[in-house]
């Protein structure tokens, strides 16, 4: 097995990573393993955060590594919350304050107006200097609501409504949503490049 650290110490990326890495021969392990702290992620894109993140764990463990970084896009907002998805009503935001903070900024603002989209960027590094780090990306259409609805997922998902399913991403089936959104799509991708070309 080929090992990998994951420039992230959440356990559920870990589980989700590790199933679709696990088939293509690699051994994903995180970087709280290592004793490697969090990074500040001072990009201002997605691209940039997730190569910050994974060159401080490559740098630490002499391993490749493979980091993420995600969040939400409102076109009324001009792409924000953006790289602050996560801390959008300031830093230790949780997910009911920075949802109510976007639910107030778009209270006045027609239903036809409130387009957005999840993006992600996985980053992959061989090593620190990596001239050429292997990115993966995203994008998953919806439009705002300004009532949550459904109990699954994360973050904004009660509030992401997708006008083919009908329904928010918090009410579709864990399989569904892994199928269609950002992530999955960017895992999709990583999937493929990996087995092609490896590491």
């Amino acid at each position: 097995m080929k090992r990998l650290v994951l420039a992230s110490g959440n356990p559920g990326k870990l589980r989700e990573l590790s199933h679709i890495l696990d088939d293509l021969g690699y051994e994903l392990h995180p970087q709280s393993e290592f004793g490697v702290s969090e990074v500040a992620e001072t990009g201002t894109t997605f691209v940039e955060n997730a190569i910050i993140k994974a060159r401080h764990a490559t740098t630490h463990t002499d391993l490749p590594a493979l980091a993420d970084d995600s969040g939400i896009e409102v076109d009324a907002l001009d792409g924000a919350p953006g790289v602050y998805s996560a801390r959008f009503a300031g830093p230790g935001a949780d997910d009911a304050s920075n949802n109510a903070l976007l639910v107030e900024k778009l209270r006045t603002v027609p239903a036809a107006q409130r387009t957005a989209r999840y993006r992600a960027v996985i980053v992959l590094l061989r090593h620190a200097a990596d001239p050429s780090p292997l990115i993966c990306e995203g994008s998953w259409e919806g439009v705002i609501q300004l009532e949550p609805a459904g109990t699954g997922g994360f973050g904004y998902d009660p509030y992401f409504y997708l006008p083919q399913q009908g329904c928010t991403s918090a009410q579709l089936s864990r399989d569904e949503k892994n199928r269609l959104s950002h992530r999955g799509q960017a895992l999709t991708e990583l999937k493929r490049r990996l087995a092609e070309h490896g590491v």
